[in-house]
């Protein structure tokens, strides 16, 4: 080989910042040398093995076969194991110069023998004392005594240049995740909200909160629309070992099929149109910390394979990337759907509802919790009066009587929006509370049956509906004005068949 040749080679390898650039400038540059058949690349992984990481070669007795491919049958060796594997565990170079009679040494002697495989150079890529992988050369030619040491000058090259890229790939993987901590932080930051209340059913959903918040254990947080699981999933964070990292929300509901892969795994520029530059996805943005899936239940079908695959092995694929990569996540997940009737009638998987409801934590529905109703609402009539610079109004025992006695179909965040509603009108006088036509709970004695229950939801949804001009999601929408999300009003309406 020559030694020019492999001097050009060695300061290839060393501008490139990535590992992967690395390893394909050093193996496609041997490749390239007359005496080469194929040059190899394995790096060392945690298991005591060597996984081969990049390939180069011209075959001769199988025209048009790809040697560049790296998942054949010696994609991972064992330390100790062949000669690649010797070389590992020794951390000695080792020399077949010519061997094309002798070719037992080779794994495979019939493929030495087909090739022409004359000789082989097995160096360890050694960086500062640590044995980084092996680059194997094999040759069509006999190798003398100054190509094997040219191989190892090589070598060391190669090693401080992947180590370097490692270097800098540890550094865009940190200044990815900074980028992607910040952008999904600033998107979806949620206020720092308090469970107010002391109820019983709080007090309970509450207390097991509490139990599994310093575990690791993934949670399941089952309950109606604007019932605050998200909340939950707040205190559930803040009082584990991930405190210090970040939460990162991403709701099921609101993410275009066609964007699901990317707003969860990430993309490479290129892989679609409008992929301007490479992003990380919110497994990634959340690594050591939690993430959180809300509305888990409305994710597709289609889709749950890969969540699946990131949840329970935290290992994905950016779009566009052949890689794969790791995350170290929490998962709480949410929704108000009935997951495992879903699950039984095959609209959500088994294997990933199980994966998910290790262990469930139903945050109970205000009606469940009216005692409640008058503390949260004179502390969404302070936050309310502090955010618009305003004054709160006064709370009158009668209009708290009437807030206990509704139903509350959209929960806390309903009465928070009626709450504030009734701020801005009061300026400062006595709160009154817009509630329309919409169920209350019957004075004490009293008891509906199911059939006006029914009606009374009904007559409320139209009411709501007329009040807002059809309009179902959005701003001024039937969703907002309920607080309700604008799929669960449309499965009421096409339930009662209501047209909108």
């Amino acid at each position: 080989m020559d030694g020019a040749a492999l001097h050009a080679i060695s300061l290839a390898a060393g501008q490139e910042r990535s590992v992967d650039s690395v390893l394909r400038q050093i193996v496609t540059g041997l490749a390239g040398q007359p005496s080469v058949a194929l040059a190899r690349v394995w790096l060392a992984v945690g298991d005591g093995s060597l996984q081969l990481a990049a390939s180069a070669g011209t075959p001769r007795a199988s025209p048009g076969e790809s040697w560049m491919r790296t998942d054949g049958d010696f994609r991972r060796i064992p330390v100790g194991k062949f000669k690649v594997g010797e070389v590992a565990g020794s951390g000695r170079p080792v020399l077949v110069g010519d061997a094309l009679e002798k070719s037992e040494w080779a794994a495979r002697p019939d493929w030495a023998r087909r090739e022409g495989i004359r000789s082989f150079a097995g160096q360890p890529l050694v960086f500062r004392g640590e044995v980084l992988g092996v680059l194997g050369v094999f040759g069509r030619e006999a190798m003398s005594e100054a190509d094997f040491l040219g191989t190892r000058l090589l070598a060391d090259h190669a090693a401080a240049a992947i180590a370097n890229g490692r270097a800098f790939d540890e550094i865009q993987r940190l200044r990815e995740r900074l980028e992607a901590e910040n952008s999904y932080l600033l998107e979806d930051a949620a206020p720092s909200l308090e469970c107010v209340g002391k109820s019983p059913a709080l007090l309970e959903a509450l207390a097991k909160a509490d139990q599994v918040a310093a575990t690791s254990a993934t949670v399941l947080l089952l309950g109606e629309t604007g019932v605050g699981k998200e909340i939950f999933a707040q205190r559930i964070h803040r009082g584990s070992p991930r405190r210090d990292r970040p939460l990162i929300r991403v709701n099921g509901a609101s993410i275009p099929r066609e964007l699901f892969e990317s707003e969860f795994f990430g993309h490479v520029k290129g892989s679609f149109t409008g992929a301007l530059k490479d992003r990380a996805g919110r497994f990634q943005a959340a690594d050591g910390g939690t993430l959180f899936l809300d509305e888990v239940g409305e994710i597709p079908l289609e889709l749950q394979p890969k969540l699946l695959r990131a949840v329970q092995e935290g290992e994905f694929q950016r779009v566009g990337e052949d890689r794969p990569r790791r995350s170290d996540v929490r998962i709480i997940a949410a929704t108000n759907r009935d997951l495992a009737r879903e699950a039984r009638d095959g609209r959500f998987r088994e294997d990933l509802y199980y994966r998910l409801s290790v262990f469930p934590i139903r945050v109970p529905p205000l009606r469940e919790r009216r005692e409640d109703v008058g503390p949260l609402a004179a502390h969404f009539a302070a936050r309310a009066s502090k955010r618009f610079g305003i004054p709160a109004g006064t709370l009158e025992p009668s209009e708290i009587a009437r807030l206990e006695r509704y139903d509350w179909p959209g929960n806390v965040r309903e009465l928070e929006n009626v709450v504030e509603r009734a701020v801005i009108v009061a300026r400062g006088r006595p709160l009154r509370f817009e509630l329309g036509d919409a169920p209350t709970r019957p004075p004490s004695g009293q008891i509906l049956t199911d059939e006006q229950v029914r009606r009374l939801e009904r007559e409320n949804l139209e009411a709501a509906l007329a009040k807002c001009g059809g309009k179902i999601s959005g701003a001024g929408g039937v969703a907002e004005l309920l607080g309700l999300s604008p799929s669960t009003v449309a499965s009421r309406l096409k339930a009662m068949g209501i047209k909108a």
